[in-house]
């Protein structure tokens, strides 16, 4: 009974911190209020973005199997979200989740004049995925986790809408000063060592830290 109580207050304590969370990048966001698909477009999908340039090789890494069903979140012009339902096939689905509705009016639009039936979008919020419990077997979150504004609250959400033994997938920019640009310095939140920490305090195990990235690093943590 001691043991169950303390679990109980443990539960209470860490719902009550998530649900005060405070805003740890104030208006990072902002550019994506309303943006131009096109211009981000451009920025995106362009030679010389490690993320893009490797897009292949990450699909690979991820391995993505016929009949998952996996979010794409911070999707942007969705390149990866038309790789991956390429990937899961027709007994798949795949789900593109971004706060930028004009983003995802465009994912959806272009998948279904590609054929692609099996891509769902969402509109999320800054605390939401907006995917609904035990739904999804990876959550994929590139070049995003350092826009979220409010990290725990989303990473409980993910862990929701994941199912057990459920991956979660993160790419994001090396902080390191002498490598790193000065606008990742300036721009970027978090380095690789406080986003496993963060990740890890959420429920998630790390269980892969691969290293083909040079401006970038690849993470895959599991839904326990």
């Amino acid at each position: 009974m001691r043991h169950i109580l303390l679990l109980q207050m443990t539960w209470l304590f860490s719902t009550a911190t998530i649900a005060v969370e405070q805003n740890v990048n104030p208006g990072i966001n902002k550019p994506l209020v309303d943006p131009d698909y096109e211009i981000w477009l451009q920025r995106f999908e362009s030679p010389g973005r490690e993320v893009f340039d490797l897009r292949e090789t990450i699909v690979k890494a991820a391995n993505i199997q016929a009949g998952m069903d996996v979010a794409d979140i911070g999707a942007g012009t969705g390149f990866y979200t038309r790789l991956f339902a390429s990937a899961v096939g027709a007994q798949g689905k795949v789900y593109a989740v971004d706060i930028a509705e004009n983003f995802i009016d465009e994912i959806v639009s272009q998948a279904e004049e590609a054929g692609m039936n099996n891509v769902i979008g969402i509109v999320n919020t800054q605390k939401e995925t907006g995917l609904k419990a035990d739904t999804i077997d990876l959550a994929f979150v590139c070049d995003t986790y350092h826009h979220f504004e409010y990290p725990r609250t989303m990473l409980r959400s993910i862990f929701h809408a994941l199912r057990q033994g459920g991956s979660l997938i993160v790419i994001d920019f090396r902080k390191i000063k002498g490598l790193s640009s000065n606008w990742v310095m300036s721009h970027t939140r978090a380095n690789r060592e406080t986003v496993i920490r963060e990740i890890e305090s959420e429920g998630f195990v790390l269980t892969e830290d691969q290293d083909f990235m040079k401006y970038n690093f690849y993470l895959r943590f599991r839904r326990l």
